[in-house]
C-alpha cells in the first residue's frame, strides 16, 4: 500500500505549552510574527498567553484580529492587505478553527500574488504554496486545524463554503495547550467536541483511510468518546480537557490523511446559507448520516462504537452499530444540539435551499469518501430528515 503522510513539522503538546512560543519561533529560525486571532481572544486577554512570552523574549509582533466566526473571502483579502507592508517572517494563528483557517488562507493568498482570489484555490485545485511558516495554536478542542492541510472559506459572491486543500494550508508547527480551552463556554465545548468526534469517525470509515490515519482515528475516538460529556458538565476538569485537546489534534491528523466524508460535505452548505456554527451543523447531521452509511461499513462503525465506549468489546458488529446510532442520538440530546427547525431556520427557507446545498455538498468532494456515495436526491432526503 502506498501512503502519503501529512503532519506539521513540530508539535508541542501539553499544559502551559503556549508559554513556549518564543522557543518555537527560535527553533524555526523566525522572529517577526503576525498574529492572526479574533476579537474575543483580544477582549478576554487570552492573547496575552502568547504576547507576554513574546514580549519577554524581545520578539516584536503585530496583531490582525478582524476575523469572523465563519471565515469569508473578503476578510482574507483584508488580512492580505493588512500584512502587505509589514516586515514579518512568519504567521501565528491563535484561536479556534476560524482564526486558524483565516491565517491559512491569508498565507495561501499572499503567496499567490496580486489578482488571486480564494475561489481560485477551491478543491480540486491543490493549494500547495504558502508565503510564510505558520504556527497554529488552538484554543478549542475541535477543528484539529492545527494539524491539517485544509481550510474552509466562504465565497461571499456565491454563498459557497469552499474547501481549500494543499500543503499551503498545513502549519509548519502546532502548539497544543489544553489550558487555553479551560474557559471555553459550554456551547462551544459541545460543538467543537462533536466536530472532533466527527473527524475521527469519518476518517475511520473513509474510503481513503490507511493504517496511519486509522491509528490516529482510533486513539482520537477513545479520548473524545470517553471525555466529551465530562468536559461539557465539568468545565474545570483538567484531565478531561487535556484528553479532549489531544483527541481533537489526533482527529485532525486522522482526517488530514484520510479526508472527511458525507457529514462534512453536507455540513458546510448549512453553515454557508444559514450561519450555523460548523460543529453544530455536523452534530445535526451525524446521527442521520451514520444511519444512512452504517451497513456500508458496519465493521468500522462497530469498531468506533467500541472505541468510544458506546458498546462493550463483546458486542457483535450489528449490535455495536445499533448502539452507535443510539449513542449519537443520546449525545445530541445530552449536549442540547438543536434541529435546524429549533435553531430558527424557517421550513420554507430550508426546503428552498436544499437543492443548492446538495449540489454544493457533492461539489466539495467529501461525499465521495463516504462508505456509500449518495446522489443529490439522497442528500436532500437526509436534509429533509434532520429538519
Amino acid at each position: 500500500m502506498d501512503i502519503s503522510l501529512f503532519a506539521p513539522r513540530h508539535m508541542d503538546i501539553g499544559g502551559g505549552a503556549a508559554s513556549r512560543i518564543a522557543a518555537m519561533l527560535h527553533r524555526l529560525g523566525v522572529s517577526r510574527p503576525l498574529i492572526v486571532t479574533d476579537p474575543v481572544m483580544v477582549s478576554l486577554g487570552l492573547i496575552d498567553r502568547i504576547r507576554a512570552p513574546l514580549d519577554q523574549a524581545g520578539i516584536p509582533h503585530t496583531i490582525f484580529s478582524d476575523t469572523v466566526p465563519e471565515p469569508v473571502d473578503t476578510v482574507i483579502e483584508a488580512g492580505v492587505r493588512f500584512a502587505a507592508d509589514l516586515d514579518i517572517d512568519c504567521i501565528i494563528a491563535f484561536g479556534g478553527g476560524s482564526p486558524i483557517d483565516t491565517a491559512k488562507a491569508i498565507n495561501i493568498l499572499r503567496a499567490a500574488g496580486q489578482g488571486a482570489r480564494m475561489r481560485d484555490f477551491k478543491v480540486p485545485h491543490a493549494a500547495d504554496h504558502a508565503a510564510l511558516p505558520l504556527i497554529a495554536i488552538p484554543t478549542t478542542a475541535g477543528t484539529g486545524s492545527e494539524a491539517t492541510r485544509f481550510t474552509v472559506i466562504t465565497d461571499t459572491g456565491t454563498d459557497e463554503k469552499m474547501l481549500i486543500a494543499g500543503l499551503g494550508a498545513l502549519p509548519v508547527a502546532a502548539i497544543v495547550d489544553f489550558e487555553l480551552s479551560m474557559s471555553v463556554p459550554a456551547r462551544t465545548t459541545a460543538d467543537t467536541g462533536i466536530d472532533a468526534f466527527t473527524h475521527a469517525l469519518e476518517a475511520l470509515v473513509s474510503r481513503r483511510a490507511n493504517p496511519i490515519s486509522d491509528g490516529y482515528a482510533r486513539a482520537a475516538l477513545r479520548l473524545i468518546g470517553r471525555n466529551l460529556r465530562t468536559v461539557y458538565r465539568e468545565p474545570d476538569n483538567r484531565a478531561a480537557r487535556a484528553a479532549m485537546m489531544l483527541g481533537a489534534t489526533l482527529a485532525g491528523l486522522a482526517f488530514s490523511n484520510a479526508s472527511v466524508a458525507l457529514v462534512h460535505g453536507m455540513s458546510r452548505p448549512i453553515g454557508a446559507h444559514f450561519h450555523v456554527p460548523h460543529g453544530l451543523s455536523n452534530a445535526m447531521l451525524l446521527p442521520a448520516v451514520t444511519r444512512y452509511s452504517l451497513n456500508a461499513a458496519l465493521p468500522r462503525y462497530a469498531e468506533a462504537a467500541r472505541l468510544a465506549g458506546f458498546a462493550p468489546d463483546t458486542d457483535a458488529d450489528q449490535l455495536a452499530g445499533a448502539r452507535l446510532l443510539e449513542a449519537l442520538e443520546t449525545l445530541n440530546h445530552d449536549l442540547a444540539v438543536p434541529t435546524p427547525s429549533a435553531f430558527g431556520i424557517a421550513r420554507s427557507d430550508w426546503d428552498r435551499t436544499q437543492p443548492t446545498m446538495a449540489t454544493q455538498a457533492l461539489a466539495s468532494g467529501s461525499p465521495a469518501n463516504n462508505p456509500i456515495i449518495p446522489d443529490e436526491t439522497q442528500i436532500m432526503r437526509i436534509y429533509a430528515e434532520i429538519y
